[in-house]
């Protein structure tokens, strides 16, 4: 018995691990380390989500299906005997990009407005301003802090001054395009160039927006799968 202990002992010592396909094993009795979980599919869209979900192609157990944030969901299992989750798939949102906090000149400002955000009173305003300003009207801007004033082109040959919406209300792609964009405040701001900024100013209040916008969207299109059971929505 005390051989035997002492050659477990020092075949301890000659423990050796190998990792295959994300898995690790070991040369010892206890072969399996780790139960294997799934590697999860990776979509772009919530209706393809939605189409792999209805399909029960890879199982048929409860899922829990989780909005993790405006531009992720996730998919997974119940825990399994080594508590992990089989994780079947992810969807992330492709979105255009556009980076808040940050001047951009005239003419990839007025680009972005029109590719980047839905179309609304607010962001018409905007691309009038910006598109009929010259140069070195910025320059001579009126201030006060909150709002500004810039000369800007208002006929084929006349010259106004204008005052800037601030704050405006848009809609940036932000969210999954099935759903509706959340509408929010932005400061919108002008530096001579002239090059032109948006500011978010409603504290991210837009996030839990676009969440909700997810899950009532997740449950109207899974609506039966709920019902039986199959799947539970979280957000």
């Amino acid at each position: 018995m005390i051989k035997e202990a002492l050659q477990y002992i020092v075949g301890l010592g000659n423990l050796k691990i190998h990792y295959e396909n994300g898995q690790a094993y070991a040369n010892q009795p206890l072969h399996v380390l780790k139960e294997p979980t799934v590697a999860p599919i990776e979509v772009r869209s919530l209706s393809g989500l939605v189409e792999y979900l209805t399909s029960q192609f890879d199982t048929e157990e409860q899922l829990m299906v989780h909005v993790s944030s405006p531009t992720e969901v996730i998919a997974f299992s119940t825990l399994n005997s080594d508590v992990n989750r089989n994780e079947y798939i992810r969807a992330t949102a492709l979105l255009p990009s556009f980076s808040f906090d940050r001047f951009y000149d005239a003419e990839d400002f007025n680009i972005k407005l029109q590719s980047a955000f839905v179309k609304n009173e607010d962001r018409d305003i905007m691309l009038k301003v910006v598109g009929n300003i010259r140069e070195e009207n910025v320059k001579t801007v009126g201030d006060d802090g909150v709002s500004q004033a810039v000369q800007a082109k208002v006929g084929v040959a006349t010259v106004a001054t204008v005052q800037v919406p601030n704050p405006v209300v848009l809609k940036p792609f932000r969210t999954f395009v099935e759903v509706d964009q959340p509408e929010s405040e932005f400061i919108f701001r002008l530096q001579n160039g002239p090059r032109a900024a948006l500011f978010e100013a409603d504290g991210g209040a837009w996030k839990l927006t676009a969440m909700k916008n997810i899950k009532e969207y997740l449950q109207a299109a899974l609506e039966e799968e709920i019902e039986t059971g199959k799947i539970i929505i979280i957000a």
